[in-house]
């Protein structure tokens, strides 16, 4: 079940009626050691459906009224930083620009599909999958090595697509307005948390929060999951995807749960997959007709990277990739090669790297995937020119391709050019606000350029990205005693510092008012 799961009635009673109820410092540790210790799937466990049509509910429904277009995309934000501070997000520049490829073909193929999209990648092996207010959709790497066709990865994001044009979040969420942002964001955090697991680990989280936030039952009905599938079979038809991705990816997990018995994995134990969904799904599928699609070259070079990164040692995963090689036991030759390329590179082997890495270059010198991993191996191997003008040549013909220009701007910062560097990564930040990875190279150019006022700009951007708000003010109001700070920055970072202060003022305000009745008691 993804966030839209219903939460047990008489276990929030419990929790609002419990003095133990009171708010833990220790949030995002907890957050973090039961996601990971329960291993969930975002799209198990929904009752039967009946076949529907196509057409869609209204949608001028009191969510609307609730919250408006621009406090969802605050609140997404800070949805996103709770999110960082308890999971370990995966900010490669190749592996991320794959799946909002992936992503943003979904949504360009969903006719209900409105503002911005994000997609993230969780580093965890579990299958799992969620999306969050202001359209922040989270993957987490276990689903993409689970899948066995891109249409079934795709099949996933288009269902958790669903629940974002469809609003599913808001409307559970209609009687929060007199809760802050932040206390929002920490709120959607535990209901994930409360969805997708025990009914212990829910009570766990939400006793995170002051139950008195809590003025109702988040009530995430059946009717939300069985039109994600629906609208999510539709966008992954239109899409060009196979439709019945969604059914095939369901019925190998009932048969994985048969296999695993009583050892099965605690999303396979707790959220069986039922027969009626999967047979709904292959109705729905069935309305758009049989359809083949090849996966994408793209994919099997995103498995690949994500199935050398699982070992943990260099040495494992190079004889891995050497035995899949040798005994042809792979999809996509080239994809397995990519992964031991990656897989000698960690194990040191600079040169049988770049060896594999020519291969590839070959058949495909257009892929960002082969260019930065031939450039990072020329860099350590002393050939610094070589590679940072086969970075600047391929930023240039692909001057699209963000994850080639961050790879550029890295390898400047290494041979001692951070004033370029700081220009290139400032481009890539209009286009791309809001990355931690990003601000953390910022700061490390304008720091390397002897930029002090801008090195604690980006360190505060950075550490506002991963959620500590307090930290990240005072880094401005350390930047704006700069000596070398010009005018426009100055008057840049004392907006940037007022709403940050202003936000501050606004949660302490609100846990002030959400927590103080019991603290006083």
């Amino acid at each position: 079940m993804s966030l839209w799961t219903r939460f047990n009635a008489g276990t929030l009673g419990q929790i609002v009626n419990s003095h133990a109820a009171m708010f833990m410092t220790s949030f995002t540790f907890l957050f973090r050691r039961l996601l990971v210790a329960t291993g969930v799937f975002a799209l198990v466990c929904v009752s039967p459906a009946s076949g529907q049509s196509f057409d869609l509910p209204d949608l001028g429904n009191s969510s609307d009224a609730m919250m408006s277009t621009g406090a969802e995309v605050r609140l997404g934000r800070a949805f996103m930083r709770s999110v960082r501070a308890a999971l370990p997000v995966l900010d490669d520049p190749i592996l991320t620009d794959y799946l909002e490829s992936l992503g943003n073909a979904l949504v360009a193929a969903d006719r209900h599909a409105t503002g911005d999209f994000t997609f993230f990648l969780i580093d965890e092996p579990v299958v799992n999958a969620f999306a969050g207010p202001g359209g922040h959709i989270g993957v987490y790497a276990g689903l993409i090595l689970a899948a066995e066709t891109e249409s079934e990865l795709a099949a996933v994001m288009a269902h958790e697509i669903a629940h974002v044009t469809q609003r599913h979040l808001m409307r559970g969420f209609e009687d929060q307005q007199k809760i802050s942002i932040p206390a929002t964001a920490l709120l959607v955090a535990a209901a994930i948390l409360g969805a997708q697991v025990s009914s212990d680990a829910g009570m766990a989280a939400i006793m995170s929060i002051q139950a008195a936030a809590i003025q109702r039952q988040i009530n995430f009905t059946r009717d939300n999951e069985n039109e994600a599938d629906r609208l999510g079979i539709a966008t992954l038809a239109h899409a060009g995807h196979d439709p019945h991705a969604m059914a095939g990816f369901f019925g190998r997990l009932a048969r994985s749960s048969r296999l695993y018995e009583n050892h099965a994995p605690e999303f396979l134990r707790t959220h069986p997959v039922n027969s009626n969904r999967i047979a709904d799904a292959l109705a729905r599928a069935d309305e758009f007709g049989a359809r083949q699609r090849p996966d994408s070259l793209r994919f099997q070079l995103a498995r690949a990277n994500l199935r050398e990164r699982s070992y943990a040692r260099a040495e494992q995963s190079v004889a891995h990739f050497r035995d899949t090689l040798r005994e042809g036991r792979h999809r996509n030759e080239t994809a397995e090669r990519y992964g031991y390329a990656l897989a000698l590179e960690r194990a040191r082997d600079v040169a049988g790297a770049q060896a594999e890495t020519a291969k590839l270059l070959a058949a495909h010198p257009s892929l960002a995937e082969f260019i930065v991993l031939d450039a990072r191996l020329d860099l350590q191997r002393g050939q610094t020119e070589r590679a940072l003008n086969h970075l600047k040549q391929a930023s240039g013909l692909y001057a699209d391709s963000w994850p080639l220009r961050i790879a550029y701007a890295e390898a400047l910062i290494s041979s001692g050019k951070p004033a370029r560097a700081l220009d290139e990564l400032v481009a890539v930040e209009r286009l791309r606000p809001g990355n931690a990875m990003l601000y953390d190279l910022l700061e490390q150019a304008a720091m390397k350029a002897g930029h002090k006022a801008a090195t604690h700009r980006f360190r505060a951007e950075k550490l506002y990205a991963e959620g500590d708000t307090e930290p990240a003010i005072r880094q401005l109001e350390i930047a704006l005693r700069q000596r070398d700070i010009a005018y426009h920055d100055a008057a840049r970072i004392q907006a940037r510092l007022d709403a940050w202060k202003e936000e501050e003022r606004d949660r302490k305000r609100r846990e002030k008012g959400l927590f103080g009745e019991r603290d006083r008691s």
